[in-house]
């Protein structure tokens, strides 16, 4: 079995693969703080309560966006998985021209997205990842990663305006049943929310405009359907995206070997 993880700044996304099917899969809460074992004791749980056996898994590939995250991971899956994992970024490249200006510069999980977006429809593409940042990514019709835009995730916004905004409260996300707030969490939220379906819109219609040929728009992240249901831009939704990136590139660099 692959186990395959994506380590993001909010939460990290796990999977496990045989055959190249997913069996199961899981969306955790990033802990910076947490010790190699703990981490290690923890999965190995969720592999018993899931009916999988962690001895089972032969090899594993990673990416990850948070520094002092990267070192416990390896540690943690070579003392209980009994195998060394591959690093995105590190160990191997995405398999994907880059025309960035400086490749090195664009996060693995992005690059891991565009592999598995252009795998998936092999046209010019927006991958946009709702994550602690929102980042839309665009690949042209030839497979090139070009680049893209980062703003701040609505979380992120929504918690600025808390702490900047003294008589504001702290709110959840939600969809107001109208845009004119009638107090002030439905105005938050209509305004977190509209507003933000406006940004999507107007970064995702400017792309197309500068991409080549028809442009498919996919959608990944945990938030992914909350916002796809708010507006026809987005085409399709893959919340896992990241996670089949990961399996792509692995195999990819197998048959290369």
């Amino acid at each position: 079995m692959l186990l395959v993880i994506d380590v993001g700044n909010t939460n990290t996304v796990l999977g496990v693969y045989q055959a190249g099917k997913l069996k199961r899969h899981w969306r955790l809460q990033t802990h910076h703080g947490r010790t190699s074992d703990e981490h290690g004791i923890f999965l190995r749980q969720l592999f018993e309560l899931s009916g999988l056996e962690a001895g089972e898994v032969t090899n594993a590939i990673i990416s990850c966006v948070v520094p002092p995250m990267e070192g416990t991971m390896v540690q943690m899956i070579c003392d209980y998985f009994a195998c060394e994992p591959t690093i995105v970024g590190e160990d191997i490249a995405a398999g994907m021209p880059v025309l960035y200006d400086h490749p090195n510069a664009v996060g693995a999980d992005r690059l891991v997205n565009a592999v598995a977006a252009w795998q998936r429809c092999k046209s010019a593409l927006i991958v946009v990842d709702f994550g602690t940042a929102t980042t839309f990514d665009a690949i042209s019709v030839r497979g090139e990663y070009l680049g893209g835009a980062i703003c701040p995730g609505i979380t992120v916004s929504s918690e600025a305006l808390f702490r900047a905004a003294s008589k504001l409260p702290r709110v959840e996300l939600g969809k107001p049943s109208d845009v004119i707030g009638r107090n002030t969490v439905h105005s938050i939220q209509a305004g977190l929310l509209y507003g933000y379906i406006g940004q999507i819109r107007e970064v995702v219609t400017r792309m197309k405009e500068e991409l080549e040929g028809p442009v498919q728009v996919i959608a990944t992240g945990g938030l992914a359907s909350f916002f796809a249901d708010e507006t026809d831009i987005i085409d399709t939704v893959d919340e896992l995206l990241t996670l089949e990136g990961l399996r792509i590139i692995y195999e990819q660099e197998q048959e290369d070997t």
